[in-house]
């Protein structure tokens, strides 16, 4: 590991401590090569996958299916539905050529082939399952359809801080179809409700929901409700949002269903989402001026096991007792880092473990196995 820089007291620059923590733990940085977009780092993404892990249960808990759709969307499909398009218009990537060539004079590399059609990069799916949704639901005996996508997404933000908004981020979107609005509207509370459970139950932090505005509301919506909480600054963060979409979406890709008694009818549809935003959240939320701070359900490593030993015979008895108690703690079902490293001194180590928000960490010198304990 580099050296440790020193962390902003949150009292001094909130902004940048925020920055100070994600870079001591390890969590992501800023790709640069790559205008406003982040790469999260092995331990940002462990978390993430830890999270990711628990939703996904409580969606497939609940009836929704995973699926996959392009990355890449005709602009038509934008376009099919107005609100929506102008909502994103200023925020989209567009792919406007396909292939490269090598400029025989210059020798420079060019663009190609211009496309017949420009792409759009995915900001958000609802066109492009609409277009699909058209094609699967025929009959109310196709309904409800329950799908949720994880992926990553592109917005062309001007400007960005790590989690919280960047070009690119990684998130979950659902997206469903119901006979009647009254299902809608339930849909948008029962997911609401989940990702309302996941922060406290998982995070650790309180939420509340509510309703956005008229100008808040997702482009293309009837309504949109978010949960949100209140971080260490006194501002409140967006955690997730849950949309009641109407028709107005299957009036676009004209996705409509034979009834009960033989009409056709527009569905109605729903799309909700939450992203690695929430692990700013989670910084925000527990950290302070010493580095990372996370919940026991959410950490990567739960114990960090830190030896200390002067010389060969007390490494051998050392070593021997924190191997042991690494595979008891294994056992008990904990994700435990023995740190063996010769080469870092044990300050250094439980300095780097505490940064990456480790909840315990144990030292064990010769006393300690002579004693049978250790430090906590």
């Amino acid at each position: 590991m580099p050296d440790s820089l020193p962390i902003t007291p949150r009292s001094k620059d909130y902004a940048q401590w925020y920055q100070d923590v994600i870079r001591e733990g390890q969590l992501a940085e800023a790709a640069e090569v790559v205008r406003g977009c982040m790469v999260v780092r092995p331990h940002g993404w462990a978390i993430w996958e830890k999270i990711q892990s628990d939703m996904d249960r409580r969606f497939k808990a609940t009836g929704h299916k995973n699926a996959a759709f392009p990355l890449l969307i005709p602009l038509s499909f934008l376009q099919k539905e107005a609100q929506h398009a102008e909502g994103f218009a200023m925020e989209c990537a567009v792919v406007t050529h396909a292939g490269l060539r090598k400029n025989p004079t210059s020798g420079e590399i060019e663009l190609k082939n211009e496309l017949e059609e420009p792409y759009v990069v995915r900001p958000t799916s609802e066109t492009i399952i609409g277009h699909f949704f058209a094609k699967w639901i025929d009959s109310y005996r196709d309904l409800p359809m329950l799908l949720n996508q994880w992926c990553n997404v592109m917005r062309w933000e001007l400007r960005t801080r790590l989690f919280l908004r960047t070009g690119e981020f990684w998130w979950q979107e659902g997206h469903t179809a119901h006979a009647t609005h009254q299902e809608a509207k339930e849909e948008v509370a029962r997911m609401l409700d989940i990702y309302r459970d996941v922060y406290h139950d998982v995070l650790a932090v309180p939420v509340i929901r509510g309703a956005k505005t008229e100008n808040e509301r997702f482009a293309g919506a009837l309504e949109t409700f978010c949960v949100e909480a209140l971080m260490q600054d006194g501002k409140a963060l967006q955690g997730a949002t849950s949309h009641d979409l109407g028709q107005n979406f299957g009036k676009a890709f004209n996705v409509t269903f034979q009834n009960k008694v033989g009409e056709r009818e527009f569905v109605w549809q729903t799309s909700w989402g939450a992203s690695t935003r929430m692990i700013g959240a989670l910084i925000m939320s527990h950290s302070d001026d010493d580095g990372l701070v996370l919940p026991p359900k959410l950490a990567p490593i739960h114990v960090a096991i830190v030896p200390i030993y002067k010389n060969e015979a007390e490494k051998t008895s050392v070593m021997e007792a924190a191997q042991r108690i690494a595979a008891e703690l294994k056992d008990d079902g904990l994700n435990v880092e023995l740190d063996d490293r010769d080469e870092v001194r044990p300050g250094a180590k439980y300095f780097e473990w505490e940064r990456k928000g480790v909840p315990l960490r144990l030292e064990i010198g010769p006393r300690d196995v002579a004693e049978k304990s250790a430090l906590v």
